[in-house]
């Protein structure tokens, strides 16, 4: 059972569903199977997290064959302790032994296969060697939504990430910004995410004044003063899902300028998360954001896309972008971000994680999306 501190643990079987699921895809997609490197996709596939090195560690998983997971043999204990390990077949190899030619019967020796995109190239490259009639191409081209649609326990997850980060936003609000560096607040913004829960924090962008203008600006030396307007953008992983949420605050009392791109951005915003539902196009909420920001006359300085998935990375696909034609399912989950940026003056940027339900979409942030005033 699960707690607000502790959800359940994923099981076997559910690992076993994501692992089905992976083949079954790659079947409709044409392919011979899908092979899978330590990483993101191998977590959330199997539960196992090993170290990536030069030792080959591979999941093979093909429509029809039972999963089988290839491992160092001075490294299998550790992958049999792994929550999918009863799920799979483990195989293991000893160091001076060929790798590849354990891996190859596994592979229909004429197939295309899906590789994970973090594959070490001298893996690949001996697997080709094992095999030359066989071809490959990245997951991230041939099953971009391998880890998009997310299961109730996942969804779970994800919510109490996003509940972190906005407890994390509604204790910023307290301190002092001015007269501080951006480094400080940044640093009691991954304290604070911590506090919450977070095992690990991926970033804590304060772009304050002029540096607000650049989405991605590392928080630096600049100190904040009255009259900024500082973008605050913040996220990690809690329980192995991701947060990633943004607000823009302002230091003692906006300009009318100021105030008003703050409301062009939160009506772009709702406009976006409005536009979710079942069946639409991943470009559908990139175009109900930017259409309300180009309407106001600012559609230049929309600089990036409106939004992209996340799970157990901060960003995975799918992306809310124009050209993304990938219809929204039921559990996928992404942000949406839009953004107006002004070179040399501020920015403003409004983000919430959103999840595609039966009949339209569920914000997993919840804070004010008001323009906050701060000291």
């Amino acid at each position: 059972m699960s707690s607000p501190n502790q959800p359940a643990p994923f099981t076997a079987d559910d690992y076993r569903a994501r692992m089905a699921r992976a083949a079954d895809a790659a079947a409709e997609a044409g392919l011979a199977g899908v092979l899978v490197a330590p990483g993101p996709d191998l977590v959330h596939l199997t539960g196992y997290r090993p170290v990536n090195t030069e030792r080959l560690t591979v999941l093979v998983l093909a429509p029809g064959q039972d999963p089988v997971l290839v491992v160092p043999t001075l490294e299998a204990p550790d992958a049999e302790g792994a929550a999918g390990a009863p799920a799979l077949t483990l195989r293991d190899w000893t160091d001076g032994k060929d790798p590849y030619a354990v891996t190859a019967p596994l592979l229909d020796g004429r197939g295309r296969f899906g590789v994970s995109d973090n594959t070490w190239a001298m893996h690949l490259l001996g697997l080709q060697r094992a095999l030359p009639d066989t071809s490959y191409v990245s997951l991230t081209e041939a099953l971009p939504t391998l880890r998009a649609v997310k299961d109730a326990p996942e969804l779970e997850r994800l919510a109490a990430a996003g509940a972190a980060a906005d407890a994390t936003y509604e204790e910023i609000l307290k301190v002092r910004f001015s007269g501080r560096k951006e480094t400080d607040i940044a640093a009691e913004l991954a304290d604070l995410l911590k506090r919450f829960g977070h095992s690990q924090v991926d970033f804590t962008v304060v772009g304050s004044g002029p540096n607000g203008a650049n989405p991605h600006h590392e928080a630096g030396d600049r100190t904040i003063e009255r009259g900024d307007m500082v973008v605050l953008d913040f996220g990690g992983l809690k329980h192995g899902y991701g947060s990633d949420t943004s607000r823009t605050v302002h230091v003692g009392e906006p300009t009318a300028e100021e105030q008003r791109v703050h409301d062009i951005v939160r009506e772009a915003q709702e406009a976006g998360c409005r536009a979710v539902r079942p069946g639409v196009a991943c470009q559908e909420i990139d175009r109900a954001a930017r259409a309300v920001i180009t309407e106001f006359g600012y559609g230049e300085r929309f600089i990036h896309r409106t939004g992209h998935g996340i799970g157990v990375t901060t960003h995975e696909p799918p992306y809310m972008i124009e050209g993304e034609e990938q219809p929204l399912v039921p559990g996928m989950c992404f942000s949406v971000e839009p953004g107006i940026y002004l070179p040399g003056r501020f920015g403003v940027r409004i983000e919430d994680i959103v999840t595609v339900t039966e009949d339209g979409g569920r914000r997993l942030n919840t804070t004010a999306r008001d323009l906050a005033i701060v000291e």
